[in-house]
This record gives C-alpha cells, sequence and structure tokens, in this order.
C-alpha cells in the first residue's frame, strides 16, 4: 500500500478543516434571540434603577414581553414599588413569570416581600426555602429576603423596607 497519497490527503484534509475554523471564527456574530430580548428590557431597567416608576412601567409596557419571565419579573416589581403600589398586579405578574421559570431567582425573593407586604410570612418563608434549594442559600437573593423577614419579625410582623430600618 503506498502511503504518500494517504498522507497529502490528511494533509489536504487538515488544511480544510483549518480554514473553516479560521472562517467561522471571523465571521460576525449575531445576537441570540435571548440576547436580543434581554436587551430589550434594558432601558426599563435603567428606569427602575433611577426609581422613575412611571417610565418603567410604560416602557415595559411598549416591550410587551409576556412569554419571558424577567419581562413578568420587572412588572410585578415596578407595579410593587411604584407610587401607588399595586399588590394584586404585582403578585400576578410574579405568578406569571414562575410559571415561566420556576427557579427565577429575582422573582422568589421579590415576591417573597411582596407577601411580606400583604401580611403573609408563611408564604414569603416558603419563596425564602425554595431559594435555599435553588441557591444553596447562598446567593444574594436569599440573603435580601432573609433581611426582609427578619425586619419584619424584629418589627412585631409589619413590612419594614429595606432602607427604612
Amino acid at each position: 500500500m503506498n502511503s504518500k497519497p494517504s498522507f497529502a490527503l490528511a494533509i489536504a484534509l487538515s488544511a480544510f478543516c483549518l480554514q473553516v475554523t479560521l472562517a467561522a471564527d471571523m465571521a460576525p456574530t449575531t445576537p441570540t434571540a435571548a440576547a436580543r430580548k434581554d436587551a430589550s428590557l434594558d432601558k426599563a431597567r435603567q428606569y427602575i434603577d433611577a426609581r422613575q416608576w412611571d417610565a418603567a412601567l410604560k416602557e415595559l409596557k411598549r416591550v410587551d414581553d409576556r412569554g419571558n419571565a424577567d419581562w413578568n419579573n420587572l412588572m410585578g416589581y415596578t407595579l410593587r414599588k411604584g407610587g401607588t403600589p399595586d399588590l394584586a398586579a404585582s403578585e400576578r405578574y410574579y405568578d406569571a413569570a414562575l410559571k415561566i421559570d420556576p427557579r427565577h431567582r429575582n422573582t422568589l425573593a421579590y415576591s417573597g416581600e411582596l407577601y411580606l407586604m400583604k401580611g403573609d410570612l408563611a408564604k414569603a418563608q416558603a419563596r425564602l426555602s425554595t431559594l435555599a434549594t435553588e441557591c444553596s442559600a447562598k446567593c444574594e437573593q436569599y440573603d435580601e429576603l432573609r433581611a426582609a423577614i427578619d425586619r419584619y419579625q424584629a418589627n412585631g410582623n409589619r413590612y419594614v423596607a429595606k432602607g427604612n430600618w
């Protein structure tokens, strides 16, 4: 058997594979659908960070991405934190977010705070328990909800917002 043609074929095949790999590395990347979806919420997040609740709500309604757990979570958060909190609507959006992603850490924590606002310590503790499972009790969301529950209990089972403590 003549090994020269096999060797030449192996070299040619290697060179071709290298060209394909280099071409793929140099191809322009397009954002994934998830990245585009997340970016669509950036403006709303900016308004939320600035505590501009009306502008955040208007932007979230403009985006209107009800199939996105992050969108539902931000709607729930905005409605809960606004000048005139709408706790019932906030709860509906948090529930929708958790139907989409039952492990959504921010929604678990924020809905736990919502339950404290409504005077439902048992439901807040249930959210804390779920967070303990999701992040082994070593995540920011767990720590924040744990602190909110501690403030609630220390204040005679009345909700105390962070920063008002």
